[in-house]
């Protein structure tokens, strides 16, 4: 499994994103402490925003015809973009499919953007480096924020980089 798309998700998307949001909060739950409602779903106030906000963006991951994965992106109009929310299903980690679909999100709304991630997922802490070491080079840095309105979870750790334009806008003159 080599290939992703990153397509912006339309209406018809949104079963299969709210199912893939189901698998990001049950993973996320290992890190959060947060349990599911007693119907077994869980908070989706960030999803229904990237679904129905101007300013957010909903992409669906996709590898072939299977979904692999969701990002979900606040502040598009902002001076800088946040990638609120990424998930890719377990069955698609490890192959580059992650790393491949960051950049291609990220290739679509050049300039600065920031992601958090809990420093006890190791795993995402590693990816999250990287990512922004291959998009960015050194010119990223990394600090840690406490999470808004919950004193009882340790400071989250935010990456700012920023992602270049396009290689066909970086070589126009500034007054064509």
């Amino acid at each position: 499994m080599t290939d992703v798309c990153a397509r912006l998700a339309d209406s018809s998307d949104r079963p299969v994103l709210e199912r893939l949001w189901l698998l990001f909060q049950h993973d996320m739950s290992e890190f959060s402490g947060v349990l599911p409602h007693p119907d077994g779903t869980f908070r989706s106030e960030r999803l229904e925003a990237a679904v129905t906000r101007a300013d957010w963006a909903p992409y669906l991951l996709t590898s072939g015809a299977a979904p692999v994965g969701l990002a979900l992106v606040r502040g598009i109009t902002a001076p800088t973009r946040v990638l609120n929310s990424f998930f890719v299903v377990r069955g698609a980690r490890r192959a580059g499919i992650g790393l491949r679909a960051v950049q291609e999100v990220v290739a679509k709304h050049p300039g600065p953007w920031e992601v958090a991630f809990q420093e006890r997922n190791v795993a995402a802490v590693r990816f999250w480096r990287r990512v922004a070491a291959d998009i960015a080079g050194d010119a990223w840095t990394e600090e840690r924020r406490p999470v808004p309105d919950r004193p009882d979870l340790p400071p989250d750790s935010w990456i700012t980089f920023a992602a270049p334009p396009p290689p066909e806008e970086q070589s126009r003159p500034v007054n064509a």
